[in-house]
């Protein structure tokens, strides 16, 4: 037995630049994989605790402040929007179509809080004129859900400083909104559901669904491995041929 192994390990030469190949991308393919299941886990943990809380009956915006862990929680309000000072989120897209999404700050009677509630989705074909939207003057009931993002969103280039309003921008700053207003708000994003004053509020949950992270950890795992059976494969065939003309050559007399 241990003659047939010495014996298959002295035929195994697959060379040493395949070899460094394998040595390099194997770990970054294996380590891949295991990263695309461990982000599949969490945007499974993140839907999960989405469903829960949507489920649920709306709370007082007076316990905003008070709640340790806001994200996905429905919160029921009562006040007015402010039509001044309207931000567009820019690069939004709702069924291959480009569009933008509404935010203004809306100031809470309960609560006495700032809000910066999305009204949801509008679709900018042309963007040669504005989107085209109205605010309501009169006070109003609205259901939203708090929206804690998962990370930055990724920006090519930081927002120009602007002082212009509407604003369009790429990536909110919640934070940064109220310090420029000097307004006392809430420090995360508010969606409203289907309502008055609302626009399109399908909001996707996650950008990418925990199944396909786990599609992607199938494929690297399924990379890594045919890498590997080439490596075996060539290191078992790859047996240099003998030079021609090693033994006797044969003569012929003319």
């Amino acid at each position: 037995m241990r003659s047939s192994i010495a014996s298959a390990m002295q035929r195994f030469r697959p060379g040493i630049a395949p070899t460094l190949v394998v040595l390099v991308l194997l770990p970054l393919m294996v380590s891949l994989g295991f990263w695309q299941l461990a982000r599949g886990h969490e945007k499974q943990l993140l839907v999960d605790s989405y469903a829960e809380r949507r489920a649920a009956e709306p709370v007082s915006s007076v316990q905003l402040n008070d709640m340790a862990d806001p994200a996905f929680r429905r919160v029921h309000l009562r006040g007015q929007f402010d039509a001044e000072h309207s931000v567009l989120l820019d690069n939004r897209m709702r069924d291959g179509k480009v569009g933008v999404e509404l935010l203004q700050p809306f100031h809470d009677q309960a609560s006495g809080l700032w809000l910066l509630l999305n009204r949801g989705w509008l679709p900018w074909p042309d963007r040669r004129t504005p989107p085209a939207f109205s605010t309501p003057e009169q006070a109003l009931n609205l259901d939203a859900w708090v929206y804690v993002a998962p990370g930055e969103t990724f920006q090519l280039h930081a927002d120009p400083a602007s002082s212009q309003w509407p604003r369009l921008l790429t990536a909110l700053h919640p934070a940064a909104l109220w310090d420029e207003l000097g307004r006392s708000g809430f420090a995360y994003e508010l969606r409203a559901e289907a309502g008055p004053g609302t626009y399109e509020t399908t909001w996707p949950i996650v950008a990418m669904g925990p199944e396909k992270h786990l599609a992607y950890a199938v494929q690297w795992f399924a990379m890594a491995l045919a890498l590997l059976v080439l490596y075996l494969y060539l290191g078992w065939h790859n047996k240099k041929e003998k030079p021609h003309g090693s033994g006797h050559e044969s003569t012929q007399h003319i």
